[in-house]
């Protein structure tokens, strides 16, 4: 979250089971996977190129899923990839 804000303006907005990250409209998801995993959802048209950065199948909320268990998964690229979402989500 910290590296989002760093972005500039969103609003968060609580769900029943996640809370998304919007702009003009959803840019992320952010919600728990397992017990000790949570998920970010990316809504990105473009190809994403990340280790842990899956794709989805069509018509879903989100085009990628990333499982992350510890913010220090959290690396450069998936904050770069996150920007981009965030970018062209207006």
């Amino acid at each position: 979250m910290r590296a989002v804000e760093g972005f500039g303006e969103f609003e968060i907005a609580p769900k029943k089971g996640y809370v998304s990250l919007r702009r003009k409209k959803q840019f992320a998801m952010l919600g728990p996977k397992t017990n000790d995993r949570f998920e970010l959802g990316l809504n990105l048209k473009e190809q994403v190129a990340h280790p842990r950065i899956k794709a989805q199948p069509p018509g879903g909320m989100c085009q990628y899923i990333a499982a992350l268990a510890d913010a220090g998964e959290v690396d450069a690229a998936l904050i770069a990839i996150l920007r981009r979402a965030y970018d062209g989500a207006g």
